[in-house]
């Protein structure tokens, strides 16, 4: 039976949520094909249908998990009040974000992973890194250079996906909330 557009288009989304969700819980290799459209509750044939390879899935899951965490910021900008910036650091060093790797930062739950995949992938990783990186530069304040902004854009990208991947790696509790409260205390 065939499904229409709207449905292909509708399980297509269904995928790519599941996917990035699995694959920042897991890693890119923590979850197989067919697993993931069980979770899905579709054929492990369909996937096909959407995707060529893994692989093909694993770039367009960058691109999505990177779509879902702007648009995430944007709707708590829209509800900010005072320094766009410092609210991000805030939320990004978060408890909630540090035991969420699933619905959080591809950077943090995929940095390490995504360093030893193909180079389509490292490609399609770069490219999400610097949509995030002009989100970020487009937080700080417009008194700074665009120079500037890119450095202190840099650093605090670099600082916050360090902080998290060492507070969700550690097994000490208030070693791990430390990190987090010091780092966010410092980047403000």
């Amino acid at each position: 039976m065939r499904v229409s557009k709207e449905q292909a288009a509708e399980n297509r989304g269904k995928i790519l949520h599941t996917a990035a969700q699995l694959f920042r819980e897991k890693g890119f290799d923590g979850i197989g094909i067919a697993d993931l459209m069980k979770k899905v509750g579709l054929t492990h044939g369909g996937f096909y249908g959407h995707f060529t390879s893994k692989e093909d899935l694993m770039t367009q899951t960058c691109a999505y998990a990177v779509d879902e965490l702007l648009a995430q910021g944007e709707a708590a900008r829209a509800t900010t009040k005072g320094s766009k910036y410092k609210a991000y650091i805030s939320r990004y060093l978060s408890i909630g974000h540090r035991d969420n790797p699933g619905s959080g930062c591809l950077m943090a739950a995929l940095g390490a992973d995504a360093a030893r995949q193909s180079p389509a992938i490292k490609q399609a990783f770069t490219q999400s890194f610097n949509r995030l990186l002009s989100a970020m530069m487009n937080l700080l304040p417009a008194t700074k250079t665009e120079a500037a902004k890119r450095e202190q854009a840099l650093l605090t990208l670099a600082t916050l996906v360090g902080a998290q991947v060492i507070a969700r790696a550690v097994d000490d509790p208030k070693l791990s909330e430390e990190i987090l409260r010091v780092v966010n205390k410092k980047l403000h």
